[in-house]
């Protein structure tokens, strides 16, 4: 729990993708953009795509996978970003887990009813529906990660205990404190940013140029997601309009640090800077409620900044909580780390 997603958000969100199965809008890029930031397809990090239909309703989420073995890491991404921001570290955590990476409403290729309703409520809602549907109701033993805003929703769905099978919960680069504090300020870094991209290289570079990711090859794969072209401009604009979600910012940040620490599953928060922690999470980490590593020499995106590191982070999580395909694994017994009541 650290700084906003939206604080950071990578230079490309978007509004509504012109066609909901297109990761990269058709159209031509222009000549004179540089191949060192010419688009890098998903399929050089995930495995597979699908598109999973809610039933009784018409929101379809997309959703990313990787792997074939061992528990699953469901990842949720921050605001304004996608799936694709988990692209280039699954293809290392697929060695150990299998992998799923969600486009969140209003996000990616994820079409529903009403893409501007960022709730809290109703992302977490999203998130068990889409588990639901792709493992019923005796899911595999998850780990849910989630960065930055990802991270508010990965809490929130922990908080409401209907996992049968949740065995962990990774919180990447968000705090309450950090995050409220920032609002007042979400605003006018949303507008500051750069609105309109003749072409998807000319975003990726602008993204890594300006500091808000700083690995191309992430960039390269996540930062297409994020947009989408505007026919009427002749230009590539965000696919999500963050500035239009402004009434739910404070319901993704409010009781946080509380509801992180209540979850009774293994915990780790992964941070860009200590300056980051609040007061009841730096009690709780003293307390050794959760484990808690800084990553350094990286920004809010610890997952594309550093993807290897990220990687062997959640691997090493997965192996010291000794967390097995079906749940938590003690010696000579298997069970999950949840039961139904």
């Amino acid at each position: 729990m650290a700084s906003l997603p939206e604080d950071d958000l990578p230079p490309l969100q978007p509004q509504s993708p012109s066609s909901a199965f297109d990761s990269v809008p058709h159209r031509p890029a222009t000549t004179s953009s540089s191949e060192k930031y010419a688009p890098l397809d998903w399929s050089t990090y995930f495995d597979k795509e699908d598109d999973v239909a809610i039933p009784q309703t018409n929101d379809v989420f997309h959703v990313y996978m990787a792997g074939t073995e061992g528990p699953v890491v469901f990842c949720l991404h921050g605001g304004g970003y996608s799936g694709l921001s988990f692209a280039v570290s699954a293809s290392r955590i697929k060695e150990k887990a299998r992998v799923v990476a969600m486009d969140l409403r209003g996000h990616g290729k994820s079409l529903t009813d009403n893409d501007f309703d960022l709730s809290i409520e109703t992302m977490c809602n999203d998130a068990l529906a889409v588990i639901k549907e792709l493992y019923g109701d005796s899911p595999p033993a998850i780990i849910l990660v989630g960065h930055s805003m990802g991270g508010s929703i990965a809490v929130h769905v922990a908080a409401k205990k209907t996992l049968s099978n949740l065995a962990g919960l990774v919180v990447v680069d968000v705090v309450e404190g950090t995050a409220i504090a920032s609002l007042m300020h979400m605003q006018k870094i949303l507008s500051s940013r750069m609105q309109h991209f003749s072409s998807i290289e000319k975003a990726i570079e602008w993204t890594v140029r300006g500091g808000t990711l700083r690995n191309i090859d992430s960039a390269r794969v996540s930062v297409p997601a994020t947009l989408k072209y505007d026919d009427s401009k002749n230009c590539y604009v965000y696919r999500t309009e963050l500035d239009k979600s402004e009434q739910y910012w404070k319901g993704w940040y409010e009781g946080l640090s509380d509801l992180f620490l209540s979850s009774p599953v293994p915990k780790l928060l992964l941070l860009a800077g200590t300056d980051r922690l609040d007061r009841s999470l730096t009690i709780g980490q003293m307390q050794g409620k959760f484990q808690m590593i800084v990553v350094r020499h990286t920004g809010h995106a610890i997952q594309e900044d550093v993807p290897d590191e990220f990687a062997t982070l959640i691997t090493n999580f997965i192996s010291r909580n000794r967390i097995g395909p079906h749940g938590v694994e003690i010696p000579g017994l298997r069970k999950p780390a949840f039961s139904k009541p």
